[in-house]
């Protein structure tokens, strides 16, 4: 067999551990299987940079954090805006005589995956994204791992906070959802979390935080994009 493996968009924890997963699995299956590792994700693809590894080459990358193959950005919108693109990418899996790729990658990386899918090539999408944002996805992979470091921090901040009795705003990320938000506020008992699916009165957070007990700690969790009610009826462009 020829498989390719790729990594899309942001880097995140368990990348290189789900490689090592995959590449075990692979070699249950097919000992002598080739990987072909395409470097910086879609570009890779796109431009035919690739090494071409044995499965037994990612059996200890579990403790390796980031991604050995790289990984990078590549806009989805600017994607589709250019044929040419896709039909690289097509075209050097046919080169290569690839019997599956497999993608490891979130939202915009997996819009690329379906896309190659109804070209033809045989894909197999891993939901990677600390958003936590895939449809159909209970929980994708690199969530866990960011929850863990989110509340690592709001720790050191909370003693910090009840030290001089502040009031704290944490921005968290999650893109447009908060998830990520969410789990940390709960685990670190916030007292006021603010997230995008619920955009929040300016007043209600204003009158929370002025009745406060002030001898206490206060605690915002803010997500990413978290919106008020008066900007969420606002459109992109008057952003």
């Amino acid at each position: 067999m020829k498989i390719g493996l790729l990594t899309s968009g942001g880097d995140c924890q368990s990348l290189n551990a789900m490689m090592q997963s995959i590449c075990k699995s692979i070699y249950l299956i097919d000992p002598e299987c080739q990987i072909y590792g395409f470097i910086d994700g879609y570009q890779g693809l796109q431009h035919g940079e690739y090494n071409i590894y044995q499965c037994e080459d990612f059996f200890d990358l579990l403790y390796k954090g980031g991604t050995v193959l790289g990984t990078s950005r590549t806009s989805f919108k600017n994607i589709v805006k250019s044929k040419h693109v896709v039909d690289s990418m097509v075209n050097t899996y046919e080169k290569c005589e690839l019997d599956c790729l497999l993608a490891l990658g979130g939202n915009g990386s997996q819009k690329t995956s379906n896309l190659l899918s109804q070209r033809g090539c045989n894909v197999i999408a891993l939901p990677k994204t600390i958003d936590n944002d895939l449809y159909l996805t209970d929980m994708t992979f690199g969530f866990l791992s960011a929850f863990e470091s989110a509340s690592n921090i709001m720790e050191s901040i909370r003693t910090t906070a009840t030290s001089h009795n502040r009031i704290f705003m944490v921005e968290i990320m999650g893109h447009k959802t908060g998830w990520l938000s969410l789990f940390t506020g709960l685990a670190n008992q916030a007292d006021m979390i603010l997230l995008p699916e619920i955009p929040y009165d300016k007043k209600t957070v204003l009158n929370k935080i002025k009745h406060r007990d002030k001898y206490k700690p206060y605690i915002i969790v803010v997500a990413e994009g978290a919106l008020s009610i008066e900007d969420s009826k606002l459109s992109r462009r008057d952003f």
